[in-house]
């Protein structure tokens, strides 16, 4: 079977959209411990669980074309938010903000907007750990 460039540029582009769409905030819910103890010192030499997930908690609010998310730390570790809005017509510019860190019990209202109706809005949490090296 011969691969046309059509649908080689439509791997391409499926592909890119994949690699380089952001982590999508979602409801912060808390997992309960495993409570059973380990029952060889095999058990015991494994590596535990990854380290819960601390995000802000943040609402949204759209109004006509103006997004705003009202973000608030209740965690110890410090969490960069960023607010995204993909707007509704093909000509109208997606937004992304800058980066807010917000510490133990920090407090940000992040706010921007479209020319005309927005279609989707998000808000994207990044632990601060991860730029530790910049």
């Amino acid at each position: 079977m011969r691969t046309t460039w059509r649908s080689a540029s439509i791997l391409a582009t499926v592909t890119v959209l994949l690699w380089a769409t952001p982590t999508v905030s979602q409801p912060h819910r808390r997992t309960s411990q495993p409570t059973a103890q380990p029952t060889s010192r095999a058990a015991e030499a494994q590596p535990t669980a990854s380290r819960p997930v601390y995000q802000a908690e943040c609402r949204l609010a759209v109004e006509g074309s103006r997004a705003t998310a009202y973000c608030h730390n209740p965690y110890p570790q410090a969490d960069l938010v960023r607010l995204h809005i993909e707007c509704d017509r093909w000509w109208d510019i997606d937004v992304d903000t800058a980066p807010v860190e917000l510490g133990a019990a920090g407090y940000a209202q992040l706010t921007s907007r479209c020319w005309k109706e927005i279609h989707s809005a998000w808000v994207s949490h990044q632990p601060t750990e991860s730029r530790a090296g910049t």
